[in-house]
């Protein structure tokens, strides 16, 4: 199991990150959360990941903290969630908003995100309410941390084309539909804004 890796940001494009380790390049899938957490491309990072195998595909899911790895580990052992909605539910969600949510059962904030229906977030809910107790309890100090920097619109992508394209890609590879991502995005785009600070806006006006 590929568990670690660390080497040079060759692309980004969220939420995917090429990550090049002696000479070979892993393709990572991140939730936004961790992405942001990303250096510029050409700089050293070290990504704490998942590595998922199927029958028709490897996958490698990355995180800027083990925090966030264990806490992907969790959600996805839950009756009827795969990585897909994983990464998802992490994108949308810091890690302390997320183990919140479960802690004061909000199902309601669950059902915003792609892939969610009410049934599922309470399914969700009281599936993990026990198993991220010591999350809230042990290591919310370590959670505060993950939550989203309020400001950063300062250029991260190198070869970003069309900022507006790129966002709406991201929020199609994390799951929302084509009409949904397309109007999100145009509602929130301001001109000075780079790909990610447009993501990150698109998915905070979703919540």
């Amino acid at each position: 199991m590929i568990g670690r890796l660390n080497g040079l940001v060759a692309e980004k494009q969220p939420p995917h990150l090429l990550l090049e380790v002696s000479g070979i390049g892993y393709e990572v899938q991140m939730p936004m959360t961790s992405f942001y957490q990303m250096p510029e491309v050409g700089e050293s990072v070290t990504v704490h990941t998942h590595f998922v195998v199927r029958e028709d595909a490897q996958l490698l899911y990355g995180f800027a903290q083990k925090i966030e790895r264990e806490l992907f580990r969790q959600i996805i052992k839950a009756n009827g969630v795969g990585p897909k909605l994983g990464l998802a539910i992490l994108s949308g969600l810091s890690a302390a908003e997320f183990v919140n949510i479960v802690a004061n059962n909000d199902a309601n904030a669950l059902v915003k995100l792609p892939g969610i229906g009410l049934k599922t977030a309470e399914r969700l809910i009281i599936e993990l309410k026990d198993r991220l107790k010591n999350f809230t309890l042990n290591q919310q100090s370590e959670l505060g941390d993950l939550s989203l920097p309020q400001e950063n619109l300062g250029s991260t992508f190198v070869e970003a084309i069309d900022v507006e394209q790129d966002a709406i890609d991201a929020l199609l590879a994390l799951g929302y539909k084509q009409a949904q991502a397309t109007k999100v995005v145009k509602k929130v785009k301001l001109p000075e804004m780079d790909s990610e600070a447009l993501i990150k806006a698109a998915l905070k006006s979703m919540i």
